[in-house]
Order: structure tokens, then sequence, then C-alpha cells
């Protein structure tokens, strides 16, 4: 059985709420990724939210806000979600489709031990799978 540990990227990191995007911006662009999980203040195992670069730019630069000023606490919306590094990858694929999610933050232990994205599907799965995946996720339904 493969599972969500056996396809995510480990090396995944937190950024506390009270940071700010620009600081964010910065640990993207030193660990080359486009995600970080955000942790409430204090409290390094409760995640209260994930903001992109995306989020970034459009959420922030584009509506002419500062990004030294703007935390990541403030910027992270919705209903944090994630998966258990030993949930099967069956599990993964209907956590992503069915809330339209890119990237899952893996957890064990309640320690965040990984990332899944789109390129860790890319590599694991089946062609058919990934294409199952992309018209759920990317559907205008």
């Amino acid at each position: 059985m493969t599972t969500a540990k056996d396809i995510m990227h480990s090396g995944a990191r937190w950024i506390p709420a009270h940071e700010t995007l620009d600081r964010a911006a910065q640990l993207m662009r030193e660990h080359n990724v486009g995600a970080l999980p955000v942790s409430a203040n204090g409290d390094a195992d409760r995640m209260v939210g994930i903001i992109t670069d995306r989020d970034i730019v459009v959420g922030c630069v584009a509506m002419g806000h500062d990004p030294s000023k703007v935390t990541a606490g403030e910027l992270a919306q919705g209903t944090p979600r994630w998966i258990e590094a030993d949930a099967d990858v069956n599990a993964v694929l209907e956590e992503m489709q069915n809330h339209r999610i890119r990237r899952l933050p893996v957890v064990e232990n309640k320690k965040l031990v990984g990332m899944i994205s789109e390129a860790d599907l890319a590599q694991h799965l089946t062609e058919e799978q990934i294409a199952a995946w992309a018209e759920r996720v990317y559907s205008r339904s």
C-alpha cells in the first residue's frame, strides 16, 4: 500500500502566524516551496491555515498592501486540511479532490513531517490517477 509518507516531500516548514508575508516569501525562496503551513503563535503543533506564493501576490501585493506589515495569520483563511502520514494514497487523493486543494500537509504523531504537492502526485501516480485528480480539482463545477 502506497501511503502519504511514501509520496510526500519531507522537510516541510511552518511559519508562525505572527510572521510577516515578506518573511514567508523569503522562507519559500530558501526552501524552494510554494506553500507554508501557518502555525498558531507559540504553538508549532497547531495549524491555523496555509499560505501560498499566489496568496501573497493576489491577497496582499495586488491589493496594494505592504507584505512587511501583513502577517501570515491575517492572510491564512479557511479550515486547514492535512493528512496522516500512514494514510493510503487514495485517501490523499480524496482529501485533495473533495476540498479542491493542490498542496496537503502531512502529519505524523501530530507533527508536520512533509507536504504533498501536484509535483509529488505526478511523480508517484499513474496517468489515470493524475487525470482523475486534475479533473476533480480543476473543474469549474
